[in-house]
């Protein structure tokens, strides 16, 4: 091919690119704004917004009339975040949450639903799933083909290529069709990642760690699992395995990958059954010995010994993963995420403090408060990502 050929079309989307870059990253901007952000002459800055409209991705906005002035005011252009709209999935063991967003990651609407009990075979999982991302775009009233891409964190590793990888234990939970479902039934755009990943993405963008490039999230609930960005990127690892922590086992008082919410429930039953009469049996009541971690955190709120002392072994055993984390990835700021966040901030000094014993100039730690938002919100920006990426190769599908 005639390189000549296409240099206009590479200089006209490298133009598009430049504006629309300004675009999205500012409520509006005239001529001037744009003229002064990229460099381009007047005539290219209008003829390229005028062709960001026409192709949907931008609006004109309406121009403020300052007292005084005569004549018509300057033009103003905006980044049209309606122009489509993505999704963004948690799919657990448990549980699926839906996020329906625009273009400028404001939230339009969501849904949530549970699994059949005891996990269930792949088509009932599935059906669970997409009957999710329906109720979402229903309550978001935004209709299918106004979606450009789906983002969907599984609790399993996933490999590079966005597949489930297959010597997991709970494989068979997450190796559902959804790309089928999605890709090549719905024509979106499925983009799978592994949910603590997620946990750190939406973090970075939109949480306590917000803006950090030097971070590690932990999904704390049930299972361990990390998150690692460093110096702004997402770390993966040749098989997505980065931030996994399978190795747990290796490691002097802490032994496997339970999480903050397993370990409470865990020993606080085992306290029941070994007798224990204060806050925690009260909260529980007579007739069980299955305690909730909720009420092993709120019955050491209460003042329960037994209860603080839990929480204070939890608090220890985590630390030692703390440095762990510490010492492979050297983050400025670990965040605790997961089901159990909010209740995490009871453990904060212990950790904070054993920590850093173990670690000279230990990183700040703090909890997430982004609840069970954090991963479908990871894999909102995900989505997010990739539109903005391929933007210009994308038909806007706006909302009607």
């Amino acid at each position: 091919m005639d390189s000549s050929a296409s240099t206009p079309q590479l200089l006209r989307r490298t133009n598009l690119r430049a504006v629309l870059d300004v675009l999205r990253t500012v409520p509006s901007a005239t001529g001037t704004d744009l003229i002064e952000a990229t460099g381009l002459t007047r005539a290219t800055v209008i003829a390229v917004c005028d062709d960001l409209i026409a192709r949907g991705w931008a609006r004109e906005a309406e121009s403020p009339r300052l007292g005084g002035q005569k004549g018509r005011p300057a033009r103003r252009f905006a980044f049209n975040e309606t122009a489509g709209y993505v999704l963004g999935l948690d799919v657990g063991i448990a549980t699926v949450r839906v996020l329906v967003a625009d273009l400028a990651g404001a939230v339009a609407g969501g849904a949530e639903a549970r699994f059949p009990r005891h996990g269930g075979q792949p088509e009932a999982r599935r059906r669970v799933v997409t009957d999710a991302v329906d109720a979402a775009l229903a309550d978001a009233a935004v209709p299918a083909e106004a979606v450009l891409c789906a983002g969907l964190g599984l609790a399993a590793q996933v490999t590079a290529d966005g597949t489930v990888a297959p010597e997991q234990e709970a494989a068979e939970l997450f190796d559902l069709g959804l790309t089928e479902a999605f890709s090549e039934v719905r024509g979106w755009p499925l983009l799978v990642e592994n949910d603590a990943k997620l946990a750190a993405l939406a973090e970075r963008w939109r949480g306590v760690g917000a803006g950090e490039d030097n971070l590690a999230v932990i999904l704390a609930g049930e299972r361990l699992g990390s998150g690692i960005i460093e110096n702004g990127r997402l770390l993966h690892g040749a098989r997505g395995g980065t931030g996994a922590m399978g190795g747990l086992e290796l490691v002097e008082g802490v032994g496997n990958e339970d999480g903050i919410a397993k370990l409470a429930r865990l020993w606080g039953s085992a306290a029941l059954r070994d007798g224990h009469n204060g806050r925690i049996r009260a909260l529980v009541g007579p007739d069980t010995d299955r305690a909730s971690a909720r009420f092993v955190f709120e019955a050491a709120a209460d003042g329960d010994p037994v209860a603080a002392e839990i929480l204070d072994r939890i608090a220890r055993r985590m630390a030692r993963v703390l440095a762990l984390v510490s010492t492979f990835f050297d983050p400025k700021l670990i965040v605790i995420g997961g089901a159990v966040a909010a209740s995490a901030t009871a453990l904060l000094p212990v950790m904070t403090e054993e920590l850093g014993r173990y670690v000279p100039e230990p990183p700040r730690v703090a909890v997430s408060d982004m609840g069970e938002l954090l991963v479908p919100a990871g894999a909102v920006r995900l989505a997010l990502d990739y539109v903005q990426a391929h933007m210009l190769e994308l038909v806007p599908r706006p909302r009607p």
